[in-house]
């Protein structure tokens, strides 16, 4: 073996995230008419549900994601219940071009979140004296394309 020989080629480190924390950054339950709502009625009530994602940069490198989700729940004129939660998360993005950035944040990101923002509201609304809400799973790429034409295609952390 001589000097002259270069070691094997590095592997290309491709694109990489890591969730470092998840967190409540805020959370509210709402039940106003609360024991008269508890009782069985027999009206299904109607809920609504709104999504926002919402992304920073920090100074250490690291990125902050916040997933908001609202559900209210309406019998025949009354709010029965609502919930809001803000679900958060820690990310460190590697390897990501940063004009790619922005949909792993607000598509990629929240589609971690999700299902343990998913099993909270469904554990409150149980907990609160209702059926357990399950929240269907959601289109991100929907919400996030539906957010940029709202925008007129502008980046959405310019608006």
């Amino acid at each position: 073996m001589t000097d002259t020989e270069t070691p094997a080629a590095a592997p290309a480190e491709g694109p990489g995230m890591r969730v470092l924390a998840q967190f409540i950054r805020d959370l509210s339950f709402e039940n106003p008419r609360a024991p008269e709502s508890l009782r069985a009625g027999g009206v299904q009530p109607q809920i609504e549900l709104g999504v926002e994602m919402n992304a920073r940069a920090r100074p250490d490198g690291l990125y902050e994601v916040d997933l908001k989700l609202n559900a209210t729940a309406k019998g025949t004129a009354e709010t029965v219940f609502q919930v809001e939660l803000v679900y958060g998360g820690l990310f460190q993005i590697t390897g990501v071009p940063e004009t790619e950035l922005e949909p792993v944040l607000l598509i990629e990101c929240p589609r971690y979140l999700f299902p343990y923002a998913r099993r909270m509201i469904s554990d409150l609304t149980s907990e609160g004296g209702f059926p357990p809400f399950m929240i269907d799973p959601i289109d991100f790429v929907a919400v996030y394309t539906a957010r940029q034409a709202q925008l007129g295609g502008q980046p959405v952390g310019q608006a």
